[in-house]
């Protein structure tokens, strides 16, 4: 039986935290905020070879703290880092972070995307706007279920290693693990240089795990034309960034385990995946406290059913941020959205 997706099929299934996003048209850029009401257990998988990130050392299993308040995503490359910064700065205006002594370290794990070379105002001298973007996302944060060409993924391209690359965006998806009674939710910038179409489309590599029609319902092709190596455009920076949560009871090296298996969700929805020009990195955190199966090696095979899960739902998410995109017409330097090239679903 198929997993049944959550009431908003947005990672804001999950209880326990708030999505918040911020962009700029001028600046053809974004950034994305996902909020724990109470600090998460957390971990990270990175696949790319060519990664941008913040406090991912920290979430390495050997190391000391185990929990996080929020994770950034952001454009911008190496200058969205900043976005994380103004995330922290409103954190501690809260009264949030890791408490050391009398003193507070809000704990915010960063992604960022390469969407430099995508037109608009890049001219921001010593100042970048990610700190304050950042801050505006934190601010918004709340019970955002909306997929498209906002926030981080306001000026991410899908599909940048083809002749005929796409606007990418920002997809989220979720479902429930009837075993545990556990939720599973993905949120997904999607900028990759594999594409997330079978051959010129339109139909999406992640159609088989498609629920309803949440990204056209197009379903396979009768007769898929896929080309050797998946990359025949020009290469370039690209990245695919990601949080995975659940309201399932993890440790640290439980989180990381559902981070590398929800990562064959990007292998499943984009073609390449993981390649020397991406970035591609995932976040997995829980936030709940629904207990996995005791006794024996049940929790282990509890486990090994929520990140199969997990995989379903990215690659779900990567495909509808791609199909909700709004149209790109009338911002120069970005590829057309799938609606420019197909039409309305």
């Amino acid at each position: 039986m198929a997993a049944l997706s959550g009431p908003r099929n947005a990672l804001v299934d999950v209880p326990g935290l708030s999505v918040g996003h911020a962009d700029e048209a001028g600046l053809r850029s974004g950034a994305s905020v996902v909020l724990f009401h109470a600090p998460a257990t957390a971990a990270v998988d990175v696949r790319g070879g060519a990664p941008g990130a913040r406090e991912t050392d920290l979430l390495a299993l050997e190391n000391t703290v185990e929990r996080v308040d929020a994770i950034a995503l952001s454009g911008g490359s190496v200058f969205g880092l900043e976005a994380a910064g103004g995330v922290v700065a409103g954190l501690r205006r809260m009264g949030r972070g890791f408490a050391v002594g009398a003193a507070r370290a809000p704990i915010v794990p960063a992604a960022i995307l390469f969407d430099l070379g995508n037109g608009g105002d890049k001219a921001w001298g010593l100042h970048g706007p990610y700190r304050e973007l950042g801050l505006a996302a934190l601010d918004a944060a709340g019970a955002d279920a909306r997929c498209g060409a906002f926030g981080a993924g306001f000026g991410a391209q899908a599909g940048q290693g083809t002749a005929a690359p796409l606007r990418g965006g920002l997809g989220t998806a979720s479902a429930l693990d009837a075993g545990s009674g556990a939720t599973v939710g993905a949120l997904v910038a999607v900028n990759a240089l594999g594409s997330p179409l079978i051959g010129d489309g339109p139909h999406f590599w992640a159609a088989p795990f498609e629920r309803g029609a949440e990204f056209a319902g197009l379903g396979w092709p009768a007769r898929p034309d896929i080309a050797e190596g998946g990359v025949n455009g020009a290469l370039g920076a690209a990245t695919t960034i990601a949080v995975v949560a659940t309201d399932a009871a993890l440790s640290k090296p439980q989180c990381r385990r559902l981070a590398i298996m929800a990562q064959d969700g990007l292998a499943r929805a984009l073609r390449p995946a993981h390649t020397p020009f991406d970035g591609d990195a995932v976040f997995a955190a829980s936030c709940g406290s629904v207990a996995l199966e005791t006794g024996g090696a049940e929790p282990t095979r509890a486990l090994a059913r929520l990140g199969a899960l997990a995989a379903d739902v990215l690659a779900r998410a990567v495909a509808r941020g791609v199909f909700e995109a709004a149209s790109a017409r009338g911002l120069d330097g970005l590829a057309p959205a799938w609606r420019d090239r197909f039409g309305a679903a």
